[in-house]
């Protein structure tokens, strides 16, 4: 409620509407938390997966929802189905939403990887790291940031969803909260989770949930 303005003064400006960007990792797969599996096409949710991705549909109820937007990616937008399915609405895909690019290392084992000395750098130094011929933390950030500004830009005030992927929600959520990307790797988010950040022009963006995956969603915009 914006407060009477004293006598002789004007009233106040209200303020304005926020952004509510929600950002959906994919549900799980048969390789999730296995592989890194990037870029690679062809791999698609599991049962649990799918049992997820209905769930996400589920907590959205009785939130104004203006546009769903998904990594290019199959195991993104099998997620996002049935959101677009239960809402009515289509799902748009948007690159810059799409999984890191690992690279040499696209389809690998996370256990052949964890004994490389490379992998240290991956954990606790990553904005110093590139994946070999494909893309670098920093590129990644990058990238997920600018399109979540351009989604915002195209959404003004609206509620949007943007399903992508572990790492680069990891990122944007870095960014948004003034976390060094160095420190991304601690922040977890799961398959089927949901994080919001709140946008409003001129200010920081406000991190209002992170890996969330059991309660309604609907209490993030008052009416």
């Amino acid at each position: 409620m914006t407060a009477a303005a004293p006598p002789g003064h004007p009233a106040p400006a209200p303020d304005p509407q926020d952004t509510l960007l929600l950002l959906v990792r994919h549900g799980a797969t048969p390789t999730t938390g296995m592989v890194l599996p990037g870029h690679a096409p062809g791999l698609h949710l599991s049962d649990r997966g799918r049992d997820q991705a209905a769930r996400v549909a589920e907590r959205l109820d009785g939130l104004p929802l203006d546009g769903l937007y998904s990594s290019p990616l199959e195991r993104a937008r099998e997620t996002a189905a049935p959101t677009a399915a239960r809402r009515g609405l289509e799902v748009r895909e948007h690159a810059g939403l799409i999984e890191c690019d690992f690279g040499d290392w696209t389809g690998a084992a996370l256990a052949d990887l964890a004994v490389l000395p490379q992998w240290q750098t991956v954990q606790h130094n990553p904005s110093a790291f590139r994946f070999p011929n494909g893309e670098s933390f920093v590129q990644m950030q990058a990238r997920v940031v600018g399109a979540l500004e351009a989604l915002c830009a195209a959404n003004p005030g609206g509620v949007v969803v943007c399903f992508s992927h572990a790492d680069p929600i990891k990122a944007a959520l870095a960014h948004a909260l003034g976390t060094h990307l160095d420190l991304f790797q601690r922040i977890a988010v799961s398959p089927g989770s949901v994080s919001a950040i709140s946008f409003v022009a001129g200010r920081a963006p406000a991190v209002l949930l992170v890996n969330s995956t059991a309660e309604p969603l609907s209490g993030l915009r008052v009416p």
